[in-house]
């Protein structure tokens, strides 16, 4: 195939010329300046509304001479979408001043779509005319900071001003952008195309050596080369994982890493040998790292790449900054750090069925199998059941009675007595009652209750201690009704009801004093489904993300996927099932997901296939956690 030597021009709504090349190549992408263009390839139009397509690479183009006000500023907006390295001919559409001073990766912020700029500036294009201001709006919808944290937020408009003067050129006077915003601007079609979700890792805060487990930390980061850096994607995860934790979760997590570790100076590409082994050469910082806290730093690295490279990094050898071995760890070497506390993590599926006993299904790893009711009281014992919650050992199980006044706490391996309530609610209404439990990784038990005249949140320790409130200071009047523990234990996500709209929040769990006389509270919440303003069940669903039940304003109830950032994958919306009541998702994303409907029982959904129903008359169906 022939490039065409005539660039494309896109137009927008209101018929404006859009320059910007695109090429979609034949396997690979390859990155080229804007005065050095590939000679094979298809060059096509590029639609801001389209879907992103990661094999669409955009080309920047500079502003021709005598360009008018409208072409420069429309060339800056297409011009900050590209692909171009170090925003060289992003530039070249500023003036001197300003093209020394924009910091493009100040942050990002992302709108619906593209930004629109004033049809007609608010000063006449007069020839005696040397300035001119132009409005930039949009629907702002989520905002990318300088540590790569994405933050969704609810639609608000956004209007910001571009300032344009005369500048002194080769060619004479031309028009360039005097007073521009830091950060880059972008439509959410050429943010996905952009940039991609990756987890780094860190461990959790205040563990033993023998109780560390790994976090995920979620950041976005340039799908391609970073302009900016010249970094691949690799390269950029291992550099911000040395970066440390985001501002959300660092109270929270510690890095193996000693302060100011760095990759090793002019380290721009890191890819696994022949033998799938990843050198990391590092700086003189990580030098005197003894081998059980390098061990751990490359188990960090490790679960950061996990997804990252097309061949699978089975090991990975941290360097000195003499370029001598600091350690080595293979993959599973690495698992006893492993984010949900073992290799595979728990993956039994239980529910209560409709005599209110507890039930667990045999075969679990398929969903199939005919359930049979667990030892102990639970599973034949006085009181009906409404809803469970098993912990993550498969030992015991905590469980509110039908009523949803009561919660008991009782092993489902052997048999006895049922128990007195640990927790009682004294509500008069039942759905004001008890929520349905979660246990998180440390083996405690979390339970709301729904009291209007004494709402809080319990964690029992250990699943047997006595009830203690734990703190949610941003509440802001809202209600919890349901709640879900990470793996990690440092995670909560929450169902927040608030003027009659339940929506999903994530909240930071921290921990305070001795084991003894710990006080624990639940901080900085935050929205993770913004477009959604009716949330009726979710689950984690892996290590940073959550499946969740919810509609949109004025839609239909729909499944789908969203990250713990809040963000939402391309693919986040999951075949319809109806009247969906509960949701439950495996920390291991290759287990079925399975739901609880009103009419089907319930359903499970296998990677790659359809929703079939595994019992008829059954609800509360819950994974162990």
């Amino acid at each position: 195939m022939t490039q065409t030597e005539e660039p494309d021009r896109r137009r927008d709504g209101r018929g404006r010329a859009l320059g910007l090349f695109a090429l979609l190549g034949c396997g690979g992408m390859v990155l080229s300046a804007c005065g050095s263009m590939p000679v094979t390839g298809d060059v096509r139009a590029v639609d801001a509304s389209q879907a992103a397509d990661p094999q669409v690479q955009v080309y920047a183009v500079a502003p021709r001479d005598d360009a008018t006000p409208n072409e420069i500023v429309d060339g800056f907006l297409e011009s900050m979408t590209s692909d171009d390295s170090e925003f060289r001919t992003t530039r070249k559409y500023l003036t001197r001043k300003a093209a020394s001073t924009w910091r493009p990766s100040a942050f990002t912020t992302v709108l619906t779509n593209a930004p629109n700029r004033s049809d007609r500036p608010f000063r006449d294009n007069a020839p005696d005319v040397t300035e001119i201001t132009y409005a930039l709006t949009g629907e702002k919808v989520a905002t990318v900071d300088a540590q790569n944290a994405y933050q969704p937020l609810a639609p608000t408009d956004y209007s910001q001003t571009l300032r344009l003067v005369k500048e002194n050129g080769p060619e004479g006077k031309e028009w360039r952008i005097d007073f521009v915003p830091d950060g880059l601007l972008l439509g959410q079609s050429d943010f996905k195309r952009l940039y991609r979700s990756v987890d780094k890792y860190y461990f959790a805060a205040g563990r033993t050596a023998e109780s560390s487990t790994l976090v995920a930390d979620p950041v976005y980061l340039r799908s391609r080369t970073d302009p900016v850096t010249g970094m691949d994607t690799v390269t950029q995860a291992v550099r911000s994982l040395l970066a440390g934790p985001t501002s959300w979760l660092r109270p929270v997590v510690d890095s193996r890493f000693p302060a100011g570790t760095a990759l090793k100076k002019g380290v721009t590409s890191l890819a696994p040998d022949e033998r799938n082994v990843l050198k990391v050469p590092l700086n003189a910082k990580a030098d005197g790292v003894g081998q059980s806290s390098c061990r751990m730093m490359a188990s960090q690295v490790l679960y950061t790449l996990r997804d990252l490279t097309s061949a699978r990094v089975e090991q990975v050898e941290l360097q000195r900054s003499d370029g001598s071995p600091l350690c080595v760890l293979g993959r599973d070497q690495a698992e006893e750090f492993a984010p949900d506390g073992s290799s595979s993590g728990p993956d039994g599926q239980y529910f209560v069925d409709i005599n209110g006993y507890v039930e667990r299904i045999p075969g679990s790893t398929r969903g199939s199998g005919t359930p049979e009711a667990v030892a102990g009281p639970l599973g034949d014992g006085p009181v009906r059941m409404g809803v469970v919650g098993v912990a993550r050992d498969e030992q015991s199980a905590a469980a509110v009675s039908q009523d949803s006044r009561a919660l008991y706490v009782a092993s489902i391996v052997s048999d006895g007595e049922l128990p007195v309530p640990s927790v009682t609610s004294r509500a008069r209404n039942p759905d004001d009652r008890l929520s349905a439990p979660s246990w998180d990784g440390l083996g405690d038990l979390w339970v709301a209750d729904r009291d209007p005249a004494n709402s809080r949140l319990l964690r029992l320790t250990g699943g047997t201690g006595k009830p203690q409130e734990v703190t949610v200071p941003s509440l802001a009047g809202g209600r919890i009704e349901a709640l879900r523990m990470s793996a990690d234990g440092v995670r909560i996500a929450l169902l927040v009801k608030r003027h009659g709209h339940s929506t999903l929040k994530i909240g930071r769990i921290e921990r305070h004093g001795s084991e003894t006389e710990q006080k624990v509270s639940v901080v900085e919440l935050r929205q993770a489904a913004p477009q959604l303003t009716d949330v009726t069940a979710m689950s984690w669903s892996g290590r940073s993300r959550l499946v969740v039940v919810g509609k949109e304003q004025g839609g239909v109830e729909q499944v789908r996927y969203v990250q713990a950032d809040g963000s939402t994958p391309a693919s986040g919306v999951l075949p319809g099932v109806n009247q969906v009541s509960s949701v439950a998702a495996a920390d291991d994303e290759q287990l079925p997901l399975m739901a609880a409907t009103v009419e089907d029982g319930i359903v499970k959904l296998s990677p790659g296939d359809n929703w079939q129903t595994v019992v008829k008359k059954g609800f509360a169906l819950v994974y162990p956690g």
